[in-house]
């Protein structure tokens, strides 16, 4: 149980981290100005993102911030497991304050903490994963999903702000609940059982899919508008179906602890959501400033992580100089 809610809180640091690197990333390869919200889903956004360095690093994090989601799946229930990746948020609204330059006020920060002390109630009161069995059924009915998910992406994406942004990262995050809930109900991990398993379809579907509308969400939306829709989207649904359909539970006597922890995570994290959207503009701004300066040229993660060789020219522009200045881009 321990492994599993550190697994947890990794994915949901993993998750947070990469959201803010992939929001630079994406508007450095954009071909809209800030704040266009026009067009649908541009399918070459994803082979411009591949020569951004931000973007194959974060992608990476979220592959180790997945492999974090299924050892936490495998000992806690999913409304737990949802809950911690929910937290992602609070990571994203902190990073995106340091990095991009994102003003928080004293509410934000509020939930933040909101956020943190809900995932603790959850972690001290989640019982094991459910022991329910589902069929195969089930795990089609997850596939059907995921299409009819496509096709509200791709009418979302020819809405008007504010609400293609929100639209977006609502599909996003519903197409990453069905992942998480096709990942816990997986028969195995072996090649032939992946190979014959309609969940392996599922959860490789989903993540393309609901990857390709966040990414259009961040190309002209605010960061934290559009993550808040997802980590909202993905946690909801999955821990009412785990309760229902997988048998999901908390411990004994237990059971208001873990669902006042989880509102109150959902709470906060929509606190952020709507106090994110006071500053829409200015976060797109300020991410279009960082992604075009010439000196984060290098390797290092805008000095994410303390640990990674950190270009100090491009970390001194972040101290030193106003965020929203460009370099004569316009």
């Amino acid at each position: 149980m321990l492994v599993s809610l550190i697994a947890a809180i990794v994915a949901a640091l993993l998750y947070g981290i990469a959201a803010v690197m992939q929001a630079i990333a994406v508007r450095a390869a954009s071909n809209k100005p800030a704040g266009d919200a026009s067009g649908g889903v541009d399918p070459s956004l994803v082979m411009r993102l591949l020569r951004q360095w931000r973007f194959v690093v974060s992608m990476g994090l979220d592959v180790l911030g997945f492999v974090a989601q299924l050892v936490a799946l495998h000992k806690l229930p999913l409304f737990a497991v949802q809950a911690f990746v929910a937290s992602n948020l609070a990571v994203t609204a902190v990073v995106a304050s340091w990095v991009i330059g994102v003003t928080l006020s004293w509410r934000e920060w509020a939930a933040v903490l909101g956020v943190v002390a809900g995932v603790g109630l959850l972690g001290s009161s989640a019982g094991a994963e459910g022991a329910a069995q589902v069929g195969d059924v089930f795990k089609l009915a997850l596939i059907v999903a995921i299409a009819g998910l496509a096709v509200l992406g791709l009418a979302a994406a020819k809405l008007s702000e504010p609400y293609r942004t929100t639209a977006l990262g609502a599909t996003a995050g519903f197409g990453y609940g069905v992942l998480s809930i096709a990942a816990r109900v997986l028969s195995g991990f072996s090649p032939l059982d992946l190979a014959r398993d309609p969940a392996a379809y599922a959860v490789a579907a989903a993540g393309i899919i609901s990857f390709m509308f966040y990414a259009t969400a961040l190309e002209s939306g605010s960061v934290t508008v559009a993550t808040a829709a997802v980590v909202l989207c993905e946690t909801i649904p999955p821990a009412v179906i785990g309760v229902i359909f997988l048998g999901d539970q908390t411990r004994p006597g237990l059971a208001a602890v873990a669902w006042a922890g989880f509102f109150i995570a959902v709470a906060s994290a929509v606190m952020l959501a709507r106090f994110g959207e006071a500053h829409h503009t200015e976060d797109v701004a300020r991410a279009d400033a960082v992604a075009r300066r010439q000196a984060n040229a290098g390797p290092a993660a805008a000095g994410l992580l303390s640990w990674w060789p950190v270009d100090l020219q491009f970390f001194s522009a972040l101290l030193d100089a106003p965020i929203l200045d460009t370099t004569g881009d316009s």
